[in-house]
């Protein structure tokens, strides 16, 4: 499964002149927390998120910055940061360098460049254009649309385990050459280590999907990607 299989192809986007109230209003209305900021040609100029509009509550940059810092800035509110908190359109605030993926990005690796950039979304660009946006809701929806197998009675166990190793390969994120599947009397023990909590989780559900497989125990520890050394 990739990109291009999950992705919301009609995204809502904005110009980049659009105003930062209708950008606020484009949210609200489609209910999205982030909107693309396109060239006229297409290409995507930045990204508008909740967290750039955050930024401009009155009290949110009050904290004072580091002594160092003051050091190079001159004082502790750059230009910069007047123009994020003060602009009126959507190229004063939105943040510029936009992380995206090509459509034929499988979702494993989406899943686990997500968890890597800590963001909620990516663009999917095709030949320099937005194409569409994969979001973790859009992860969650492949993940539920796996579909639940069924063995047989008479099911032998080589049979269970490959059954097991190809419903853990449609895991969003999950690595099965880090697994190890062992099936024996009537037993299936699940043996590896993930990225994350939520990849355990959903290794788990992967298996509850699988009816007849018997008696099933997960063996998941967790170990960051940057800690796996491949």
């Amino acid at each position: 499964m990739q990109a291009q299989d999950i992705m919301t192809r009609k995204v809502v986007s904005a110009a980049p002149d659009t105003t930062v109230d209708q950008v606020v209003a484009l949210m609200m209305t489609h209910h999205i927390s982030a909107i693309p900021i396109l060239e006229k040609s297409g290409a995507i100029a930045g990204i508008v998120s909740e967290g750039d509009l955050m930024r401009r509550v009155e009290g949110a940059e009050d904290q004072p910055r580091s002594w160092w810092l003051r050091l190079f800035s001159g004082t502790t509110n750059t230009a910069s940061d007047f123009v994020r908190n003060r602009g009126r359109h959507a190229k004063d605030i939105m943040t510029r360098h936009v992380v995206t993926v090509e459509p034929d990005m499988p979702v494993g690796d989406i899943a686990r460049l997500l968890e890597k950039e800590r963001i909620k979304r990516v663009p999917v660009v095709d030949n320099g254009r937005l194409a569409g946006i994969v979001s973790r809701a859009n992860l969650l929806h492949a993940l539920a649309a796996i579909p639940v197998a069924k063995l047989g009675k008479n099911a032998d166990e080589r049979k269970k385990r490959d059954t097991v190793l190809d419903a853990l390969s449609k895991v969003p994120g999950l690595n099965p050459s880090l697994l190890n599947v062992v099936v024996e009397s009537g037993r299936v023990d699940v043996w590896g280590i993930v990225d994350s909590d939520a990849e355990a989780v959903a290794a788990k559900i992967a298996l509850e999907n699988i009816e007849g497989l018997g008696e099933v125990a997960v063996h998941l520890r967790r170990v960051p990607y940057y800690g796996w050394g491949i």
